[in-house]
């Protein structure tokens, strides 16, 4: 009784800061403008495979946009969602590297191997070489494809890059987070090395540089030189807004009012990744690629709250699978959609782009089967029923375990204790670990009060490691109805048990020092030559060579260094 009457109590006072004043139905607080008359009678103009923009942002939060009510000025991103199609039950991955696999692959988690948190730099792990690309499906439908941006799906050996996985041109990182003009990234202390990427080779004359508007200028580049009459598909993947939090000072002066200094910064990074979009979508105009384009916004995971993101009224944060980690922002924006200027409440997600996307550039998926994704143009241009019913947020084995699960909580046919997640229907469920259950307001006052979301989760979680949340009716995930539907909680666990049944051992190796930028130039790149030792395969075991004991040999010492190392590494390095 506690637990409601706090709760209750703290939702009035927000709401006399105005916080709950928006709709949920109607996110959008710029209005939707008005159809064209004369705009039923047009075809669409698929007379020649489209052009696609798909831009990615980085750790952008759901309320980080104008259209949600933020503070934070995106006049672009705003103008844009308005005359296309805003996905408002749009889904992602709650971290980086998830959310990029399945996008490129078209397949959940559980079916590369990368079910368990990120790649990281010094991991002998990229995205599975077996599987068939996004960008290379494109290239065998005749498109000239071109990578700018973030890449985090590995690069321990050659293949792995992005020129190898289907991309004709890269310029951008390897890693999960760089200095945005130095280009530096340390992954613990003393292992920092340079990493932005031409091509295959260190972009060392691009240093000084702001990322932002460095990766704007290279689409305008790219534009400028191939010819509109030829498809291309261009994959823009901001570094904005993750982490270390950089601007230029201009954009930092025009929030100098917000007390929050992380927030004041942030909210310069989002404006700034705006423009970039403004610029981009300009040369798209005066190249003569604009008419015949496809423009897809997408976020990659929820925004991180203790750095200046904020994904209110959602709940939860980057890393978490709570709304507020895995409910994206989303927009389509095309002259070739049927049905523009609208809010489309079609389930759709990430893995999504991949069937759509190809389906559109009239691309063959008969030999790329069992995707995880489904063809949702449709239901985007033309307001037609999303074919999709349930995405399967994750399963990981591997996530601490939650300490008062067990297989009896389960019905005896799921160990509870395990993280994972499930949507199916109108219906939500969460196991094990979901991550940080806080519902955090925008951080737009230096001091804000913030005992009450705290208390709440803390009484709320205490001893469970089920939830049950009906999403369409509960979006802010505050009735947990698991004690209330033991029936929905079984067929959902069932469907987890199916999907488990589907899913292969999860890719997770060992650090290797010879990945150590010291020994690469000081940059971060490849290491593993074609002579090498795969330190995986098949789930982590070890591939026998003829030549393990001998590099052993040659690196045993430097081995026990960095292990020694690694014991004083940050908890929280994605």
């Amino acid at each position: 009784m506690a637990v409601y009457a706090l709760t209750g109590f703290s939702l009035v006072s927000l709401l006399s800061f105005g916080y709950l004043s928006w709709d949920w139905m109607k996110p959008s607080l710029v209005a939707d403008v008005p159809m064209d008359p004369m705009e039923k009678t047009l075809p669409p103009a698929f007379t020649r495979p489209p052009h696609i923009i798909f831009i990615l942002t980085d750790d952008q939060g759901y309320h980080d946009v104008g259209y949600h009510g933020s503070d934070i000025h995106t006049p672009t991103l705003d103008r844009l969602a308005a005359e296309g199609v805003k996905l408002e039950n749009y889904y992602i991955q709650p971290i980086c590297t998830p959310s990029r696999s399945q996008l490129i692959t078209g397949r959940y988690q559980i079916h590369t191997g990368l079910q368990h948190s990120i790649i990281r730099p010094r991991q002998p792990n990229c995205l599975p070489l077996d599987q068939v690309t996004l960008p290379q499906k494109l290239q065998e439908a005749g498109y000239s494809t071109h990578m700018v941006g973030k890449w985090h799906l590995g690069f321990y050996k050659k293949e792995c890059l992005p020129t190898r996985r289907g991309f004709d041109t890269f310029l951008g990182s390897l890693t999960g987070n760089v200095d945005y003009y130095t280009y530096d990234n340390c992954d613990g202390p003393g292992v920092c090395g340079y990493d932005l990427h031409e091509g295959e080779d260190v972009a060392w004359d691009q240093s000084g540089k702001y990322s932002t508007f460095l990766y704007a200028q290279r689409v305008s580049k790219i534009l400028a030189s191939h010819s509109p009459k030829e498809p291309i598909f261009l994959y823009v993947a901001f570094q904005a807004v993750h982490t270390p939090l950089q601007s230029p000072k201009e954009y930092i002066y025009r929030y100098r009012s917000m007390g929050n200094v992380a927030r004041r910064k942030y909210a310069a990074m989002v404006t700034c990744m705006d423009e970039a979009v403004k610029n981009i979508t300009w040369a798209l105009k005066k190249y003569g690629y604009y008419d015949n384009s496809v423009i897809v916004f997408s976020t990659d995971n929820g925004g991180q709250t203790f750095s200046g993101g904020s994904n209110w009224p959602l709940r939860g944060r980057k890393g978490t699978y709570w709304e507020g980690g895995v409910r994206g922002i989303g927009f389509v924006h095309s002259p070739l959609i049927k049905r523009k200027r609208r809010t489309s409440w079609a389930l759709v997600h990430i893995t999504d782009w991949y069937p759509t996307l190809v389906s559109l550039a009239r691309g063959n998926l008969s030999n790329v089967p069992g995707l995880d994704g489904y063809n949702v143009w449709p239901a985007i241009s033309e307001g037609k029923e999303s074919p999709r019913t349930e995405i399967l947020h994750n399963i990981d084995p591997l996530y601490n375990h939650a300490k008062y699960g067990s297989l009896e909580d389960g019905f005896g046919i799921w160990n509870t204790a395990v993280q994972a997640s499930i949507r199916v229907g109108e219906w939500k469920l969460l196991t094990g670990d979901p991550g940080y259950s806080d519902w955090i307001p925008p951080q737009t006052l230096t001091n804000f009060p913030g005992s009450w979301w705290n208390l709440e989760r803390l009484t709320d979680g205490l001893r469970k490691s089920v939830w049950l949340f009906n999403i369409t009716a509960d979006p802010y995930e505050r009735y947990d109805l698991s004690d209330q539907r033991p029936d929905v909680v079984r067929a959902l666990l069932m469907r987890l048990v199916h999907y488990n049944r589907t899913a292969i051992p999860v890719r997770y190796p060992a650090e290797n020092p010879r990945a150590h930028p010291d020994f690469n130039g000081g940059a971060w790149g490849p290491w593993a030559s074609e002579d090498d030792v795969d330190e995986w395969e098949g789930g982590g075991e070890p591939l026998k060579s003829r030549n393990k004991k001998k590099k052993k040999c040659k690196i045993c010492k430097l081995r026990s260094f960095f292990r020694k190392l690694n014991t004083r590494l940050m908890s929280n390095r994605i």
